[in-house]
């Protein structure tokens, strides 16, 4: 009985590779079927600047090993690039700021034209928002307006602003 079953233990082994074998060489075999995802990709927009409801509506592919890595690294290098891109508007407008304290309204001018053609470049939505605030009646003078702290960051900002009211960069 023990040597029966051998035999037959070695014939189902030896079908086996055979049927496998002839799979390969035929190519019959129609592979693993792609697995449908629970949910579909919802991208970063691409004709816009992104604000923060782009990153929490950010969904990628699933599969076996976790997200695809292809969408992770187009949104990482898309959100970098944005930052990047406001973090040098943020620059371009202090010192158009600086420029206009310290009287150099050409300089002031000069980099106000180019940071409305960059924005108008990227959306457009932000000069529109630029030109009302412009458009708007400028607020009334402060204590904080007329004697610059002493005590500065690296920002230029003074130390003793409270939270809530505007800091002298905004100003």
């Amino acid at each position: 009985m023990a040597e029966f079953l051998l035999v037959l233990i070695a014939a189902v082994v030896v079908g086996a590779i055979g049927f496998g074998v002839s799979l390969l060489i035929t190519g019959d075999d129609p592979g693993i079927e792609g697995h449908e995802p629970d949910g579909r990709a919802v991208p970063l927009p691409s004709s816009r600047p992104l604000v923060e409801g782009d990153v929490s509506q950010l969904r990628f592919d699933t599969v076996v090993r976790g997200y695809r890595m292809a969408q992770v690294d187009t949104a990482l290098r898309r959100a970098g690039y944005d930052i990047g891109y406001k973090e040098e508007l943020i620059h371009v407008l202090e010192a158009e700021i600086k420029a206009l304290r310290e009287g150099r309204t050409e300089d002031a001018d000069a980099l106000r034209d180019a940071r409305e053609a960059a924005v108008s470049g990227a959306g457009g939505s932000a000069a529109a928002a630029s030109d009302s605030v412009e458009a708007a009646e400028p607020a009334p003078k402060r204590a904080a307006d007329e004697e610059p702290a002493k005590e500065q960051n690296g920002w230029e900002i003074s130390a003793d602003d409270s939270f809530g009211q505007p800091s002298p960069v905004v100003k």
